[in-house]
């Protein structure tokens, strides 16, 4: 591969040259960030530029890798994977561990590193890397969990085993708007099992995947078991879809995207695991707990800036407490701190892009096409270079506007009325997408009627973050197929197999 120039990692610490508080910043273009592949860090000649969403300027680069690299990472994985299969699943659940402990010693440094190329607050951040500690913990302990079965016999002199075995080697599609904790439920699970992994960060937010290609690389992961491609995403995708070396593809992303890889798994029959697009309704009920139900609407709907697949999209608050909910609630939203990640007291950050921030506001002037009437917030912030929206309510637009059908990414809160539970059960599930649902009720009840006849994934009941290591994570109808965490996360990475034995 010419002009590759294969070397360690420059400290995290040390990236781009990032200087001073998240405004003022130069690039230092001797420590352009490398890929990482079969065991080494890897300089090209392409560089993508990331940008500080809350300035708008380019703070770093790193290294693209091509299609001659594309072969070699995963020629690297099939020469890896016997001996990694080998492995007790002991000793993979420890070097997960070591991982976990040095994702853990630069929390700190890895956090402002995802609020830089990201912008969200770094407080939340700081969740996000703790969490993805907690993922690779539960995933070295799983690894001795991937067990099969005997299977009683039917007849004289015949038993039968069922066996758990790892699919081979996995190509991982990772987004930008959980950038750590997304790409460790797919690496992690992987691994445990006995898989080798190649992780394809977002173009947008590679630098963490980087830290964590550094934690795994200081914990002694042998080469080939993990591999870092960076660089454009076509590309990577029609090499995992198109080499039978890969034996499977994890993708979390639009489902738009997902569909494009369906249709080019279908020619090889290639397994995929799909966590895509959300439209999450929530629903709040006149028995309720008001305090709480504002606290977790708060955050299921802004965590993340709205940025997220399970984000509340769609507010149904029963019309006995509708005025009472929504003053307190536009209040709340109202008294949010919107601005940079990486200062004191933020609440909500920049969003991804320009375009992302363009889309938000063509929801909100279509809402109000609509019938909808802003609260609160409803334009850029002004004053700021990077991509802010202030936080927003809107109340009374009809179903058919844009932003109670199509899945927004903003921190945008459309807000309406129902009078029965078996109304809005109707209006929730009046969608293609399923992935997560909200309910703020105490009657008993009514949890277990919601649990039976919701349409989703996870059902968060009084719970704006119900998301756990230990609990399956997935949606229904187009928002994806298959589960990530819990042990499902570890089944998706193996195959079942039976043995039968005669002549005993």
């Amino acid at each position: 591969m010419g002009g590759l120039i294969a070397g360690k990692g420059f400290p995290l610490s040390d990236f781009a040259g990032y200087k001073g508080s998240g405004i003022g910043m130069s690039i230092d273009r001797e420590r352009t960030r490398r890929a990482y592949l079969n065991g080494q860090w890897i300089a090209t000649d392409r560089q993508i530029e990331i940008v500080n969403p809350a300035t708008a300027q380019v703070f770093a680069r790193v290294c693209a890798i091509d299609r001659e690299h594309m072969k070699t990472a995963l020629d690297a994985a099939e020469a890896a994977f016997p001996s990694w299969r080998g492995q007790t699943a002991k000793e993979r659940g420890e070097l997960l561990h070591r991982a976990a402990d040095r994702l853990k010693e630069r929390r700190d440094e890895i956090a402002r590193t995802i609020t830089l190329e990201n912008g969200k607050p770094l407080a939340q951040s700081k969740g996000e890397v703790d969490m993805s500690e907690d993922h690779l913990r539960w995933f070295a302990g799983e690894a001795r969990r991937g067990s099969g079965r005997t299977v009683p016999h039917h007849a004289p002199g015949k038993r039968h085993l069922v066996v758990k075995t790892p699919i081979g080697v996995v190509g991982a599609i990772a987004p930008w708007n959980f950038p750590l904790v997304l790409a460790v439920r797919k690496i992690a699970p992987a691994m445990a099992a006995g898989c080798p992994v190649i992780l394809k960060p977002a173009s947008q937010t590679p630098l963490c995947a980087i830290a964590l290609a550094e934690c795994l690389e200081s914990a002694g992961v042998p080469p080939g078991v993990f591999q870092l491609a960076i660089g454009q995403a076509a590309m990577i995708g029609e090499a995992l879809l198109t080499n039978p070396i890969c034996r499977k593809i994890s993708f979390t992303g639009s489902t738009k995207v997902g569909k494009d890889l369906l249709r080019g798994a279908a020619d090889s029959v290639k397994p995929l695991s799909l966590e895509l697009g959300g439209h999450a309704p929530l629903m709040v009920f006149e028995d309720c707990d008001l305090d709480r139900a504002v606290q977790q609407t708060l955050i299921a709907k802004f965590r993340n800036t709205g940025q997220s697949c399970i984000a509340a999209n769609r507010i149904y608050v029963q019309n006995t407490i509708y005025r009472e909910f929504l003053g307190r609630f536009v209040g709340a939203v109202a008294s949010l701190r919107a601005g940079p990640g990486l200062e004191e007291g933020v609440d909500v950050g920049p969003l991804i892009n320009q375009q992302a921030l363009d889309g938000a506001l063509a929801q909100i002037e279509d809402a109000a096409n609509h019938g909808g009437r802003i609260l609160t917030g409803g334009r850029r912030l002004a004053g700021s270079p990077g991509y802010f929206l202030e936080p927003t309510v809107i109340e009374g637009m009809d179903d058919g506007a844009l932003c109670m059908t199509e899945e927004t990414f903003a921190p945008v809160a459309p807000v309406t009325r129902f009078e029965t539970e078996e109304e809005v059960i109707g209006r929730a599930n009046r969608s293609s997408y399923g992935l997560s649902a909200y309910a703020m009720t105490r009657d008993l009840g009514r949890i277990f009627r919601l649990s039976e006849q919701i349409e989703a994934g996870t059902l968060g009941i009084n719970d704006g973050a119900p998301t756990v290591s230990q609990a399956p994570f997935g949606g229904v109808k187009q928002s994806g197929w298959g589960r990530e965490l819990g042990s499902e996360g570890l089944e998706a990475f193996l195959e079942t197999k039976h043995v039968s034995i005669g002549g005993i």
